[in-house]
């Protein structure tokens, strides 16, 4: 099983919100996961990023990969050095 950290579309129609979840690679992108380790609104000035830095430092060290957009999130939120 690949585990990996992705962002999980919330919010309304045009007004898209993300969760930081933890996923199994299969499973579709707003479908089953196994934790939320925060979230991410593109829409706030300047956007908003929270993530709680010891679930998703424990997650990377378990070897679960990153999203791209995730990955820069991380970097943001000062979790990983990328």
């Amino acid at each position: 099983m690949a585990v990996r950290i992705r962002l999980r579309r919330a919010g309304k129609t045009k007004k898209p919100a993300y969760r930081v979840v933890v996923a199994d690679s299969r499973a579709p992108r707003d479908g089953r996961f196994i934790e939320i380790i925060g979230h991410y609104n593109p829409l706030t000035n300047p956007p908003t990023i929270e993530i709680e830095k010891e679930k998703a430092a424990a997650w990377l060290k378990k070897g679960a990969q990153p999203s791209n957009t995730v990955r820069q999130l991380l970097a943001r939120a000062g979790v990983t050095k990328d």
